[in-house]
């Protein structure tokens, strides 16, 4: 959710402009900061954005956004193969419309996940349908040093000058191989009937596969032997994050009508915060609207999203933790931003805030992308966040 100043609401971000007074009580109650969620080097994506916010060494833990959404998907990723990300995307005149095929429907996108797997699987290559636009494709004896562009950061981009690049020569048959997979693809799904009926109800329709993200298996610690916290909840309608989640050690809860769009189950999403946060000691609440929001460049979307999330899962959430006998703390802050102006991710620092009971506040009086720059934390890094959120 954060941005920058946006010349159509005064020169102000959506996070600033928006009614937000769950976050502004919040605010006026915790300490607050800056967290920087990329490491250099590293592409600010979520899987980066989200592992960092729970402290992770990215050098030794991470492996791609495929394996991580794989786990969420109940897919092992064995020893010897390669996962990535496949996102059916939307190509026009060339290039590429969208990263998402108009947020093709899950119904819509197994139909044409299962043709390619009949048409072009085999003891190599496997795809796995996951949710709307975001699926899986699994490759035995790939290469993970490849250059791959994520689609949501090219949008407008002829698709034939962010092909996949090898990085070295053992990686050519890998680069080659996926290469060829999205020409196929293309090939394909053009004359499909879901795609038919979608360009004729005025549907971007699916008609290109994008792969990227490739790694391997991940190796990653659970919160519980990192920090010797208990039990834990993830809640989240995106893969990859639930991936995340699993191999944290964290129990995905799923929750019925959670789309990962503007129009997501918000109270449903609250509701069962509030369970797991009697029953457990962690719940990572992750709500992917805003960021949708902000790569479609929605501006008055971005707006209601972040006034959804303060007034359906923020205000519940904070009003039963103040009603619970035992000592809660709350964190509130997005993984990265996703400016308007750029639709797509950017690697600037968030803005976080700590609530708990007993905290001495800093005296801010609302929480915003500015604000945030005068709260006592300064700018945190690396595991910084997660252990003062964890007083370790």
């Amino acid at each position: 959710m954060a941005d920058e100043p946006i010349e159509e609401l005064g020169g102000k971000t959506p996070l600033q402009y928006a009614e937000t007074p769950t976050f502004d009580w919040l605010a006026k109650h915790s300490r607050l900061g800056m967290l920087k969620t990329v490491p250099a080097g590293y592409h600010p994506g979520s899987e980066v954005a989200n592992m960092a916010v729970l402290g992770y060494d990215l050098d030794e833990s991470f492996e791609g956004r495929g394996s991580l959404e794989a786990a969420s998907m109940g897919i092992d990723i064995l020893p010897g193969e390669m996962a990535m990300r496949c996102n059916l995307i939307c190509i026009e005149n060339g290039l590429i419309k969208n990263h998402s095929a108009g947020h093709i429907s899950n119904e819509e996108a197994k139909v044409l996940i299962d043709y390619l797997n009949e048409k072009l699987s085999d003891e190599i290559v496997s795809f796995y349908p996951g949710v709307s636009y975001r699926h899986l494709l699994k490759i035995k004896g790939g290469c993970k040093h490849i250059e791959c562009t994520p689609p949501h950061d090219v949008p407008g981009t002829p698709f034939k000058d962010v092909l996949v690049r090898a990085c070295s020569p053992d990686a050519e048959p890998t680069a080659e191989l996926i290469n060829s997979l999205i020409i196929k693809s293309q090939q394909l799904l053009s004359e499909h009937p879901v795609n038919l009926k979608r360009v004729s109800e005025g549907k971007d329709p699916a008609n290109s596969i994008w792969p990227w993200s490739p790694g391997y298996r991940p190796k990653m610690q659970t919160l519980q032997e990192r920090f010797g916290i208990g039990s834990g909840a993830v809640i989240s309608a995106v893969d990859l994050i639930r991936g995340i989640g699993l191999y944290s050690g964290l129990q995905p809860i799923i929750v019925e009508g959670a789309t990962g769009l503007w129009n997501t189950n918000y109270e449903g999403k609250a509701e069962a915060a509030v369970k797991a946060m009697k029953e457990t000691d962690f719940v990572f609440v992750h709500v992917e609207a805003s960021d949708e929001a902000g790569h479609e460049g929605d501006v008055a979307l971005k707006v209601k999203t972040i006034e959804s999330l303060d007034r359906l899962i923020a205000k519940p959430i904070l009003e039963a933790a103040n009603k619970m006998q035992e000592p809660v703390a709350i964190a509130v802050l997005p993984d990265h931003p996703t400016p308007c102006r750029l639709r797509t991710h950017s690697a600037n620092p968030v803005p976080f805030m700590i609530y708990r009971n007993g905290i001495t506040p800093d005296g801010i009086d609302e929480y915003n992308e500015f604000s945030a720059t005068k709260g006592s934390y300064g700018t945190l890094e690396a595991d910084e966040f997660i252990k003062e959120f964890f007083k370790i």
